[in-house]
């Protein structure tokens, strides 16, 4: 037995500030909101993965290291509207990648507590 055809179910954000966290990503990112159980917890729906943003247990550091891209099929609408909101963004977003058939696009950011998250677009080269 392995992990072979498992599939990535749920993801933790870890959290400082409940009630900030949850509007972030509620408010801010328009992640829609499953339900809560505050002060601890919210579970959210990103494209059928759960988002679990969680206020770490107290004494516990929070182990922040792996990135969330977020697939989406328009960067540069996405990046002026959360931008417009008050996203901090690294760079502009830009090109990562070119094959003859496509481009990556990227835009990274952070969330209030320093979780590394990031737009991704694929972009198909016309005449390809």
């Amino acid at each position: 037995m392995n992990l072979a055809n498992a599939k990535v179910a749920q993801l933790l954000i870890p959290v400082e500030d409940f009630e900030k966290g949850v509007a972030f990503y509620r408010d801010v990112l328009g992640v829609p909101l499953l339900f809560a159980a505050p002060p601890q917890m919210a579970f959210f729906n990103c494209g059928g993965v759960r988002l679990l943003v969680g206020v770490i247990p107290p004494g516990q550091k929070a182990q922040r290291g792996s990135a969330i891209y977020f697939q989406i099929p328009d960067i540069r609408a996405v990046y002026s509207s959360l931008k417009s909101k008050g996203v901090t963004f690294s760079a502009e977003p830009h090109v990562v990648n070119r094959t003859p058939k496509s481009e990556l696009w990227l835009a990274e950011f952070t969330d209030p507590d320093g979780n590394q998250l990031a737009l991704m677009n694929e972009v198909a080269i016309s005449g390809a």
